[in-house]
């Protein structure tokens, strides 16, 4: 078993941590796109809400699975900015999912010292989401534990658009030179810019593809894709993904 970095406290219960092989080399930072809900609750013929409802489940397993492994970096693609096509329905249930997280499980993060951030314009929501939403980043700003990150209404196209007119803006103000604009001043204008880099992406439900999701921060991750739906997904499952990455050679283009 390997210790945890983020060291407990107050009252929340510790969660033992996976079995991932002591001395293996763990990802500093994971993202995952959590795919799957919907037809995990078709095979079970229920509605899409219990689908939801089992993904949150996940989320909650996942995330203390990830603060007791140690990762110091989880970043969960919860809403993208592609989501508003979906039913009026669905979107006010997935955001009152949102709600009933932040209302239930917030305490138990913030007493382990977790950091909670948010990628994308969370704004977008209905007011009342906002309002939680800020409390809860406000309230967790200060925690030096591992970090949380909710990608809510966000692409990564919409992304790099931002970051390039930032950089824009500073050229025509004179502050910046064209031939400044590098990979580094370009990383310091996105979402992540305060994140570790990306070391492995997860994908759940067999599908395998990027979905618009960290589109420059994958540039050298590992990519891992699972055929396990996301209400499926567990602690046992990102132990896995953990040591298939350590199991990989990252040469960065060299040998």
């Amino acid at each position: 078993m390997i210790l945890s970095r983020a060291r407990l406290r107050g009252k929340a219960a510790p969660v033992p941590a996976p079995a991932v092989p002591q001395g293996t080399e763990l990802p500093r930072h994971v993202a995952i796109i959590m795919d799957g809900n919907g037809r995990w609750a078709a095979r079970r013929k229920l509605p899409r809400l219990a689908g939801h409802k089992a993904g949150a489940d996940a989320v909650r397993r996942v995330a203390r699975a990830a603060r007791d492994m140690g990762l110091e970096c989880l970043t969960l693609y919860a809403f993208s900015s592609e989501n508003w096509k979906r039913p009026e329905q669905e979107i006010a249930d997935l955001t009152a999912l949102l709600k009933h997280f932040i209302a239930n499980d917030l305490d138990e993060f913030h007493a382990n010292n977790v950091r909670l951030r948010v990628i994308g314009d969370y704004h977008a929501f209905e007011p009342s989401a906002v309002e939680m939403v800020e409390r809860a980043l406000a309230k967790t700003a200060a925690n030096d534990g591992s970090t949380m990150v909710i990608a809510l209404n966000y692409g990564s196209q919409n992304e790099l658009a931002r970051a390039t007119q930032a950089l824009a803006r500073r050229v025509a103000s004179g502050e910046l030179r064209p031939e400044e604009i590098t990979t580094d001043a370009i990383a310091a204008e996105l979402d992540t810019a305060d994140l570790p880099p990306l070391d492995l992406l997860i994908r759940t439900s067999g599908e395998q593809r990027l979905s618009n999701f960290l589109l420059w921060q994958v540039a050298y991750a590992e990519l891992y894709f699972t055929e396990k739906l996301w209400p499926d997904f567990d602690a046992e499952a990102l132990a896995e993904a953990c040591k298939v990455f350590a199991g990989r050679q990252r040469r960065y283009g060299g040998l």
